[in-house]
């Protein structure tokens, strides 16, 4: 049975935990991005699946999340540069082909951002839960429902405010989102976010998005699948109705009758949709 090593990569100036398995593997490289709140626990499951199929498998604690990984200032979370550290942690494993990659929750925006700045390296990008960022920003100022699923993007613009209310009651928040997982991943992430400047550091990611210009989205080329739970939490349909119009290249859309937390209640399902998609793009 496969294995998951923990490894330390310094890129970018930073050093980031990177969750790893089969790199001993002959086949392509598979890369996934957690979202918030949670880590790169998140895809262990998947990376054991994926491993045993002759796949090379790494899942990194992004900026903010990483404890060498947490520069100051919320401009250091720009897009921009979670998307520069997916491709270097790639040439740091030693991959100098295409690599699949996959994303969940606002590490999804991470992904698109890879597919728009970085096509040339990707045979394939499957999305979960949330549409490209013109997409969801879109939905967020004009959709009634999405405004109110998303009403936390706008909370957590303040100074001070959006840790101490996460912070609060031995992280009550947190754990409301997280009711039904493991109690072994709980504790995990309660440890995570306990860590000083985790929570500054993930939150710091919404700071950038709507606080700094972003880049140009443009249409994304590479083969896509977008996951989506009609349940879910968080996005509401108006994005993700509208996501294809920001796809120009293969695009595929799967609705599950599921909510947000695809890896936690839907893994076999949401595991074969991943695998449906990487092996149509294997070559």
């Amino acid at each position: 049975m496969s294995t998951i090593n923990i490894n330390k990569m310094k890129v970018n100036g930073l050093t980031f935990t990177v969750r790893t398995a089969g790199l001993n593997n002959s086949g392509n490289l598979v890369i996934l991005l957690h979202g918030f709140p949670e880590s790169s626990l998140m895809w262990a499951p998947l990376m054991i699946k994926l491993a045993e199929q002759g796949y090379r498998v790494a899942a990194p604690d992004q900026r903010g999340y990483s404890k060498s990984a947490r520069p100051k200032g919320y401009q250091n979370y720009q897009m921009k540069l979670l998307s520069s550290d997916i491709i270097e942690i790639a040439k740091k494993i030693g991959f100098d082909s295409k690599f699949h990659l996959v994303g969940h929750d606002i590490g999804a925006v991470v992904g698109w951002t890879v597919a728009t700045l970085y096509p040339e390296f990707l045979k394939s990008w499957t999305a979960l839960s949330v549409p490209d960022w013109p997409a969801y920003l879109w939905a967020l100022n004009n959709d009634p429902v999405q405004k109110k699923k998303g009403s936390y993007v706008h909370l957590f613009q303040h100074k001070f405010v959006p840790e101490l209310i996460l912070r609060h009651s031995h992280y009550k928040t947190l754990k409301d989102l997280w009711e039904g997982f493991p109690e072994s991943t709980i504790h995990a992430y309660t440890e995570l976010f306990s860590q000083k400047g985790a929570l500054t550091g993930a939150v710091n990611w919404y700071r950038a998005l709507l606080q700094l210009p972003q880049i140009e989205y443009s249409p994304v080329k590479v083969p896509t699948k977008f996951i989506w739970g009609n349940q879910d939490l968080a996005i509401a349909r108006g994005g993700v109705n509208k996501n294809k119009a920001y796809v120009s290249g293969p695009y595929q859309f799967a609705e599950l009758n599921a909510g947000h937390w695809f890896m936690e209640f839907n893994q076999d399902e949401i595991s074969n949709q991943i695998f449906s998609h990487i092996k149509k793009y294997d070559d």
